[in-house]
C-alpha cells in the first residue's frame, strides 16, 4: 500500500473540512491569477525591450560597459523570475486538479500520509508534502 494511504500509530489522519477547501480552493485561484497578472507583466516588458531593438531606437542602448553588464543580470534576473513563476503555477494547476479529483485526500502529505496544517497550507496551499509545507 502506498505510503499515502497509511494511517500512522494508529490515527486515522482528518481530513480537511468542506469550509477549509474552499478556503484553499480560493486561496489557490487567487495565487494562480496574481501568478498570471506577474508572468504577463514580465513578458510584456520583455516584448516592450524587444519592440525598441526592432524599431532602431537606440536612445536604450547602453553606451557604457557597466550598463550593460547592468541590462544582463537585469534580463538574467526577469528570465529566472519567469521560470520559477511558471513552475509555481504548473504546481498551483497540480494542486487544483488534486482538490477536484479527490477533496478528501487534498492536505495529506504524499510521502507520509499525514494531515499538513491547516495554517501552512493557508500560505502554501500547493504544498504536496510536509517537507513543503514546512512541518515536521
Amino acid at each position: 500500500m502506498p505510503a499515502r494511504h497509511r494511517e500512522h500509530d494508529g490515527i486515522r489522519p482528518m481530513p480537511l473540512s468542506d469550509p477549509q477547501r474552499a478556503h484553499l480552493e480560493k486561496r489557490l485561484k487567487e495565487e494562480r491569477a496574481r501568478l498570471l497578472r506577474d508572468l504577463n507583466r514580465s513578458v510584456d516588458d520583455r516584448s516592450a525591450a524587444d519592440e525598441q531593438d526592432r524599431s532602431g531606437d537606440l536612445s536604450a542602448v547602453p553606451f557604457h560597459l557597466a550598463d550593460r553588464g547592468t541590462q544582463t543580470m537585469d534580463d538574467e534576473l526577469a528570465a529566472t523570475n519567469a521560470t520559477r513563476m511558471s513552475r509555481e503555477l504548473a504546481e498551483i494547476d497540480a494542486a487544483l486538479e488534486r482538490l477536484y479529483r479527490d477533496p478528501e485526500r487534498f492536505g495529506l502529505c504524499e510521502e507520509t500520509g499525514r494531515p499538513l496544517p491547516f495554517e501552512r497550507l493557508d500560505v502554501i496551499p500547493w504544498a504536496r508534502t510536509c517537507r513543503q509545507a514546512g512541518a515536521t
